[in-house]
């Protein structure tokens, strides 16, 4: 009997080694095909890491890569240039200022219209209203950013036309050429162009909460409002804490290819941020080394915003991403 039971333990044995075998090289075979994704991301992405030693550099691009390495060490003098440089205030009073702005005024629009979206009851004209928010998206801002100065034009535009219409203005204002305007109107084309794409992460989230808690409110009398303020908010509060903090890390980005395409000699004292100003003097004159400095101090602060927004929002809502 003995032999009997230690034979059948020692088959069951056999049995789970031998599953045991099969699942690893499942496994094997599912998990090496990442790896070109993980060289792509060391070759492109963590061995580049190296070149950010030119920020502390007398670098010449004409040098190559060996100058990389024999460039003359000159510590922090790229950083103090750009903090000294008399430019520097006002492009970072506007970096600042429009992003400020824009986490104002976009922020809560968004998860309004996320809101909105998931309380259509007309699924035809919830897929109409996706597709036309989400479009925009996908237009590169050479052409957004054409379709803007041509609708915002002085002589033939529709914003102008539709106003004088109307009798609000007399003549016709130049509103790119405005430095008045151009915050404003910088945070407006941006809230245009990604408002639907911004709601994607709300609507997901929605998406997930369970539909029974909806069922229970509405039995119990609950309008569609309360369902929103006491389910849908608290249930993607999660969502909103992330995205909230992401956003404020992120607000030395200004975003170069919108700048770059609205900006004009007229308005560039309010149009003039971080991004354009290193491509004007780090990448246009071949000063990667300035470049680079700035690139490495706007990470550093990004890292130290995210840390700040990240620790204040779990002690207020005790939700974070770390």
């Amino acid at each position: 009997m003995a032999d009997s039971k230690a034979s059948i333990s020692n088959v069951d044995q056999h049995l789970i080694r031998k599953n045991r075998s099969f699942k690893n090289r499942d496994q094997l075979s599912l998990q090496s095909m990442i790896i070109p994704g993980i060289l792509f991301i060391l070759i492109f992405t963590f061995i580049p890491l190296y070149g950010v030693i030119i920020a502390f550099k007398d670098y010449s691009i004409i040098t190559g890569i060996k100058g990389i390495f024999t460039a003359e060490w000159v510590g922090l003098d790229n950083f103090k240039e750009f903090v000294t440089d008399i430019n520097f205030w006002n492009m970072l009073r506007n970096t600042i200022g429009i992003n400020l702005l824009g986490l104002i005024i976009t922020f809560p629009i968004t998860i309004l219209f996320a809101l909105m979206l998931n309380e259509l009851t007309s699924a035809r004209f919830k897929k109409l209203t996706q597709t036309v928010t989400y479009l925009p998206h996908f237009i590169s801002w050479s052409i957004f950013g054409g379709l803007i100065i041509n609708i915002l034009s002085p002589s033939n535009g529709v914003v102008n036309y539709v106003l004088m219409s109307l009798g609000v203005i007399s003549e016709p204002i130049h509103f790119l050429g405005e430095q008045d305007y151009f915050w404003l109107l910088a945070v407006l084309t941006q809230l245009v162009k990604d408002l639907g794409w911004g709601a994607i992460l709300y609507l997901a989230a929605i998406a997930g909460i369970d539909q029974e808690m909806f069922e229970a409110a509405y039995m119990d009398g609950a309008s569609r409002f309360r369902r929103i303020w006491h389910i849908t908010l608290p249930a993607i509060s999660g969502t909103i804490v992330i995205l909230l903090v992401f956003a404020i890390s992120n607000i030395l980005n200004s975003g170069f290819d919108q700048f770059f395409v609205l900006q004009n000699p007229l308005n560039i004292d309010a149009s003039e941020v971080i991004d354009t100003y290193v491509y004007k003097i780090g990448l246009r004159q071949f000063r990667m080394e300035y470049a680079t400095a700035v690139g490495l101090m706007k990470t550093v602060i990004a890292i130290f915003l995210l840390y700040i927004a990240n620790f204040s929002a779990k002690k207020i809502t005790g939700k974070g991403i770390f």
